[in-house]
């Protein structure tokens, strides 16, 4: 008889300088048009909060934040491609909106491409509204793609009524 094995936790942390060899790899494997190393510095040399997903010890994802008076957008968020589909964005996504809370934002914003109907599905579902585009915002193969802004107000106990997992 052979032992089920349960699932193994994430942990979240703050993400560090010293993760950027492995944010990179997954930022490569994530996205058509990665964000370079140096914007990830810039970042983090900048005091941007940001958070590190990991599941023993390895890095599965990240995200980063900037904040301004009671405002915070979502500037980077991106779980290992051969990770997805596991509950695993939802989960760093919620991380950043509680840490977002926790520094003072009342809302929060990000951009996504239209094209990305996965990620436009979970912000939906966890109380993000489109409020607008951003013509011409990223990089595509044929041109450029618009981006869709979307924003979720914090209101008290926002966090505690998110859906399930």
């Amino acid at each position: 008889m052979s032992a089920v094995t349960s699932p193994r936790p994430l942990s979240l942390r703050a993400l560090r300088e010293s993760d950027l060899n492995a944010v990179m790899a997954i930022e490569v494997r994530g996205y058509p048009y990665p964000w370079t190393r140096g914007i990830f510095q810039d970042c983090l040399r900048a005091g941007y909060p940001g958070l590190a997903m990991e599941e023993d010890g390895l890095l599965m994802g990240y995200g980063l934040l900037s904040i301004a008076a009671d405002e915070a957008h979502i500037l980077n968020i991106c779980v290992d491609p051969l990770c997805q589909s596991r509950g695993h964005g939802r989960h760093l996504l919620r991380a950043l909106v509680k840490l977002a809370r926790d520094h003072g934002a009342h809302r929060v914003f990000l951009e996504v491409r239209p094209s990305n109907t996965s990620a436009v599905a979970l912000y939906h579902s966890e109380g993000f509204n489109e409020i607008g585009r951003r013509p011409r915002y990223y990089p595509a193969r044929e041109g450029r793609e618009d981006a869709l802004v979307m924003a979720i107000e914090l209101v008290d106990d926002d966090i505690q009524v998110m859906p399930p997992l």
